[in-house]
């Protein structure tokens, strides 16, 4: 299965994810938390020269949608996504909503997680 929908933009780093932070807020979704990687190591005294940024997501709405259908849900919430730099190309991907409710074998959660991972390609096909 495939879990990961990811896109290669022709930005840099830091626009890339001043890109998507925008495309994400218009479509009512906030970043709620984010670590670069590379930061982060580095402050551990490990050397790490490549950005790779996490940022969980929500649109409160729809999470509690997902909570009220099933609680356990909430162990793949807030989303997923990451804006990282690999062979010289900077990319800006997400793990998919509709892989991840798939592994939890509940019915009622795709319809929504279909949603969720449509508005959040469209974010990231605005960003890149």
């Amino acid at each position: 299965m495939d879990f990961v929908y990811e896109m290669k933009t022709g930005k840099d780093f830091e626009t890339a994810v001043e890109d998507i932070r925008k495309a994400l807020g218009a479509r009512g979704f906030g970043v709620l938390w984010e670590m670069n990687f590379k930061d982060k190591l580095r402050e551990k005294g490990l050397e790490f020269d490549v950005n790779f940024k996490v940022m969980e997501v929500c649109n409160p709405p729809k999470a509690k949608k997902v909570l009220d259908k099933d609680i356990e849900a909430g162990y793949m919430l807030p989303c997923k996504m990451a804006v990282y730099e690999k062979a010289g190309e900077v990319r800006i991907g997400m793990l998919k909503p509709i892989s991840l409710v798939g592994l939890l074998g509940k019915e009622g959660l795709e319809t929504i997680a279909e949603e969720v991972e449509g508005i959040l390609k469209s974010a990231i096909l605005e960003a890149v």
